[in-house]
């Protein structure tokens, strides 16, 4: 009886075993296709294909079955509400929203986890203030009194009043603050219905880009360090800990796909959003605007941290939220020791995407990387890099001379050390270089200081046209 009774107990548990192993895991993602800097951890995985093949199939995964879903948002608050529902597994969003979805995740009596960075700045660039382009404002200083949209629970919203408690304003007496998606702004400004708008990635640069507005603020002024990146329901992570890692390496791919050919994928990531691909290399390329890192620096944390308490100033919770707890790094390590990387490295390292070039008039090696510029010449499939602007703006003379016409020109902000886009952006040109910035104050500040004029972008081309 004790043999058969050990027979009955190991066929039950090969039963049990084999019904683990045959079932459907669902893995249900939410994006923000629109969110650029998302990219890397679900547009591109999604193109790609890219979490296929890094699937478990093995061990408890042996049979197992993966039904996948993918729901695009145009920002994490709605996108937090189907993964509380218990509709979405895993999201991508930034760091305001991510405390948000934290809370949210507590309050429901369960627990969500921000488990890696996508991109980011630790100087807190990619959030911005733009104003209409026939605006006399030429900074946020000049904004008192004056009413600012802003998509509310953003971390652009977080960015704006965190530099609003920098010029000593009351956010509730100083300014009118008003709650706008970034699409309704858009015709707003258009419109001139608003006096200015703060925003998220990538329309601080996608409006100006357009030719409808001008930008007049970068959250690196504000130098609050600002991320976006994956957050899993715990319950799912504790379940299925082997299919965030294989999510976490299809990542991975997607980052090292980017990085190696940034012009095809910004092709790509412009085709599936609409979002010009001149918009996209901005913050992609190398020196972008952002910088892809999947660790959690320290500023990262903090950023998740200080997020957590702007939601307590809005008075949108008043609970404690463990952040510690909350970010958890054990999936991402465990994605990179697969890939045969080492995170710990990583962590240290906050350089930005580099850039290993020749400079495209002179052939000289590009080693000074503070004063690079880049010419995107139509029907060239890369981007020109140059040592300077004057050997920049030297070759784009020589191209429209020769009938070419120029995509896009980048230009690195000699005061912030953020890419700009040159059409948008202010010069100084004195005898020995040409210096460009985010701000026309800054310009003239260099200017009084280092001698040269100050000069908007078509009339410091037109010096070197003669």
């Amino acid at each position: 009886m004790k043999l058969q009774g050990k027979r009955i107990a190991l066929l039950l548990s090969t039963l049990i075993i084999s019904t683990a192993q045959a079932e459907t895991i669902r893995i249900a993602i939410g994006t923000q296709d629109t969110t650029i800097n998302c990219a890397t951890g679900g547009l591109l995985i999604r193109e790609l294909q890219l979490l296929e093949k890094y699937l478990p199939h093995d061990g408890k995964y042996k049979d197992a079955q993966y039904d996948i879903h993918w729901s695009n948002f145009t920002s994490g608050a709605p996108l937090t509400n189907e993964m509380v529902a218990g509709k979405l597994d895993i999201g991508s969003m930034a760091d305001f929203p991510g405390a948000f979805n934290g809370e949210a995740f507590q309050k429901a009596g369960k627990q969500s986890l921000f488990i890696n960075v996508l991109s980011g700045s630790t100087s807190g660039s990619g959030n911005g203030v733009v104003v209409p382009k026939d605006s006399a404002v030429q900074s946020l200083a000049e904004l008192k009194g004056k009413t600012i949209s802003v998509p509310f629970a953003s971390t652009a919203h977080g960015m704006l009043l965190r530099a609003i408690a920098q010029h000593g304003w009351n956010p509730e007496e100083d300014v009118t603050l008003i709650t706008q998606a970034p699409e309704i702004a858009g015709s707003a400004l258009q419109a001139n219905k608003i006096e200015a708008h703060a925003d998220f990635v990538p329309f601080a640069e996608l409006f100006p880009y357009r030719g409808f507005a001008r930008k007049i603020y970068d959250g690196a002024q504000a130098n609050a360090p600002t991320l976006h990146g994956t957050l899993v329901d715990a319950d799912y992570a504790k379940q299925y800990p082997e299919v965030v890692t294989a999510f976490l390496r299809a990542a991975i791919e997607a980052d090292r796909l980017l990085a190696a050919e940034p012009e095809k994928y910004s092709e790509l990531i412009a085709k599936a959003t609409g979002i010009e691909a001149e918009v996209i290399y901005l913050f992609h390329g190398p020196l972008g605007l952002q910088t892809r890192d999947f660790s959690w620096k320290p500023e990262y944390r903090q950023a998740v941290k200080t997020s957590f308490d702007t939601l307590k100033f809005l008075k949108r919770t008043t609970s404690d939220l463990d952040v510690d707890k909350f970010i958890d790094d054990q999936y991402i390590r465990a994605a990179f020791k697969q890939a045969g990387l080492d995170y710990d490295a990583r962590l240290k390292n906050y350089a930005p995407s580099p850039l290993s070039a020749k400079d495209a008039r002179t052939g000289a090696v590009i080693t000074d990387f503070k004063r690079v510029a880049q010419l995107w010449v139509v029907g060239e499939p890369l981007v020109r890099h140059y040592g300077s602007a004057e050997s920049a703006l030297t070759d784009l003379i020589a191209l429209e001379k020769a009938g070419k016409k120029i995509r896009v020109a980048y230009v690195q902000d000699s005061n912030l050390g953020i890419k700009l886009l040159a059409t948008n952006a202010w010069f100084v040109r004195n005898k020995n270089s040409v210096s460009g910035f985010l701000l026309k104050d800054q310009a003239a500040a260099f200017a009084k200081t280092n001698g040269g004029e100050v000069l908007d972008f078509a009339a410091v081309k037109k010096t070197f046209a003669n």
